[in-house]
């Protein structure tokens, strides 16, 4: 983490995060851990109120903390998805340890999959780098990797497909931003859970040339459409 404090870094912008957990004990847990970090993270507590993301201060963080399961037994993936789908960068913190849940998870556009055995050693790195729009592959989710059997093609939401496609056939992000009614920041976010998509299934894309090919190779896009001047959003 020493990167994260050197000076002038970005890491010296305040990030906010808002975490949404039925349990006091992990959300205060996570206040201390992020008080404690340097430059420190502004963590808002919302409790079990999901509304609480979605409007006052939570509604303007930088991450969410989502605990998967409010209910128990009940695991809200549609939820997850509509955070992931409105531009949130969300990191998942539950108590599954299994693969498949974590694998469902980065496939919905999780940033991050977090057991809560896993510590601030991993969550505070998690939230800078979801902050930054950047993934962060901490044990659980590299072991679930690892056992993941899944063919070569990342599955792309079809709001992932539309921001995608739109950028490999504009000059900027901003010309993006405007034609999906979304802002920079939230194409930035969609760019960056595809990145994640296909390294996550070793075939990484970090230039938009790489992403560009990989699109071609999976029938996303066409030369066609490529060729195509764009003289307005």
């Amino acid at each position: 983490m020493a990167a994260d404090s050197a000076p002038g870094s970005a890491a010296d912008e305040l990030i906010t995060a808002v975490i949404v957990d039925d349990h006091a004990a992990i959300a205060a847990g996570v206040r201390a851990w992020c008080s404690e970090a340097v430059p420190r993270i502004d963590l808002i507590d919302a409790g079990d109120r999901l509304a609480d993301v979605w409007t006052g201060p939570g509604a303007a963080a930088d991450v969410v903390i989502f605990d998967l399961e409010l209910v128990p037994r009940r695991p809200d993936f549609g939820e997850l998805r509509r955070l992931v789908d409105n531009g949130r960068r969300v990191i998942v913190y539950s108590q599954h340890t299994d693969d498949a849940t974590a694998i469902k998870c980065v496939d919905l556009g999780a940033l991050a999959y977090l057991t809560k055995r896993e510590g601030p050693e991993h969550l505070v790195p998690a939230i800078r780098a979801a902050a930054r729009g950047e993934p962060y592959t901490g044990p659980s989710l590299s072991g679930a990797l690892v056992a993941d059997d899944a063919p070569g093609r990342p599955r792309l939401s079809q709001r992932e497909t539309e921001v995608l496609r739109a950028w490999f056939v504009s000059s900027s992000k901003e010309l993006v931003a405007v034609k999906l009614n979304i802002t920079v920041k939230t194409v930035d976010t969609y760019i960056a859970r595809v990145r994640v998509k296909y390294a996550n299934v070793g075939r990484a894309a970090r230039t938009k040339s790489e992403l560009v090919g990989r699109a071609l190779d999976d029938g996303l896009i066409t030369l066609a459409e490529l060729n195509q001047t764009v003289t307005s959003l």
